[in-house]
């Protein structure tokens, strides 16, 4: 199956290269889009002769994610993998989602609470809030909505290359239960960030994605 790993890159001097290496060692096509990284990220990139796609400005997350849907679209990919450019996302697990789709899924989310039990902490108390929705919405019982590692077979690769407009991982993960995907969650174990600085430290930058994430499912997808 001809699969790409998509990596997200903002300010990831500190992880972007052991990143690379693992996933390199696996034999993995691989696609860094650099969302306008202020530190050492692009020369590190240009350095090692990664192979990378460089953006003039910072577009976020779902922005990042959207071109690469719409490279692995253009270049007739039939498996796409995100994975976090901060190390959390073990490179490891890729396998796991990758046999997935070839059974059949359409949509596959590595998951840290398949097989455990959530952390009481207000992350998880906004997670829970999530997956409540988005049960609400669909149904469906999911167990890690926020988790950006995920794998993305053809038909919903050429779904998000062409209609996809969403906030975040909850609400795409939502708009495939939605509309039929056969939609998977897989147990894998996340890492710690070893360098950089999470979006979530900040507090109120975790309340606006919060409260973008909600809206998005109950109003603007429908």
């Amino acid at each position: 199956m001809k699969t790409l790993i998509i990596i997200p890159a903002y300010n990831e001097q500190a992880n972007i290269k052991s990143l690379i290496e693992d996933i390199t060692s696996y034999g993995y096509d691989y696609l860094i889009i650099n969302d306008s990284s202020t530190d050492d990220t692009e020369k590190i990139i240009r350095e090692n002769n990664y192979h990378f796609l460089d953006l003039p400005i910072n577009v976020g997350i779902a922005g990042v994610t959207r071109i690469g849907f719409k490279y692995a679209y253009d270049h007739n990919y039939d498996c796409a993998v995100c994975i976090d450019g901060d190390g959390q996302h073990q490179p490891k697990y890729v396998h796991t989602l990758i046999n997935e789709i070839s059974n059949g899924y359409d949509y596959v989310v590595g998951s840290r609470f398949v097989n455990r039990l959530k952390p009481a902490s207000l992350r998880m108390i906004g997670s829970r809030i999530i997956c409540f929705f988005i049960k609400l919405k669909t149904g469906v019982k999911v167990t890690d909505p926020t988790s950006g590692m995920r794998a993305l077979g053809k038909k919903v690769i050429a779904d998000f290359a062409q209609n996809m407009n969403f906030y975040a991982e909850p609400d795409t993960l939502c708009y495939t239960l939605h509309h039929g995907y056969k939609v998977k969650e897989v147990q894998v174990e996340m890492k710690e960030r070893e360098g950089g600085e999470s979006y979530f430290a900040n507090p109120f930058k975790s309340i606006k994605f919060m409260l973008g994430v909600l809206l998005s499912i109950i109003f603007v997808q429908w």
